[in-house]
């Protein structure tokens, strides 16, 4: 009889060591909403945005474009109609591309990182992304 009560505490301990083990957790990938998977444009802008140099704002888009600085202008699709005309006839004078995000301005914002909204954003280096190969 003392055999079979070791056989006991024996199979309690591993009972209970098993339960002590730590539990693996399942990590969850973020799914992508559906305009991120069907819009390259967003993945390219945050990229840029992440590794190259932009500037954010609508009269810095306007003094840049005057100035023929930029490489490549987004514009977001609210923008005031004003601003937008401006960007765009001073970016044809500069030949510069003008790329209109189909998007709001907070949408853009939150494209870039901000919790701001930007109305135009101006790229002066694309670093790691293919904006440039979009506007072609």
């Amino acid at each position: 009889m003392a055999e079979e009560t070791e056989e006991a505490e024996e199979t309690t301990e591993e009972n209970v060591e098993e339960e002590k083990a730590p539990k693996k957790k399942k990590f969850v990938r973020r799914r992508k909403t559906k305009k991120e998977r069907e819009n390259p444009l967003t993945t390219a802008v945050r990229l840029a945005v992440e590794s190259g140099k932009v500037d954010f704002g609508s009269r810095k888009g306007i003094k840049t474009s005057l100035l023929g600085g930029a490489k490549l202008f987004v514009v977001a699709s609210n923008t005031p109609d004003e601003t937008k005309v401006k960007v765009e006839y001073y970016a044809k004078i500069s030949k510069i591309p003008v790329i209109v995000f189909q998007g709001s301005s907070m949408e853009l914002g939150s494209v870039c990182g901000r919790p701001f909204p930007i109305a135009v954003l101006s790229i002066f280096d694309a670093g790691a992304s293919n904006i440039l190969e979009l506007v072609k």
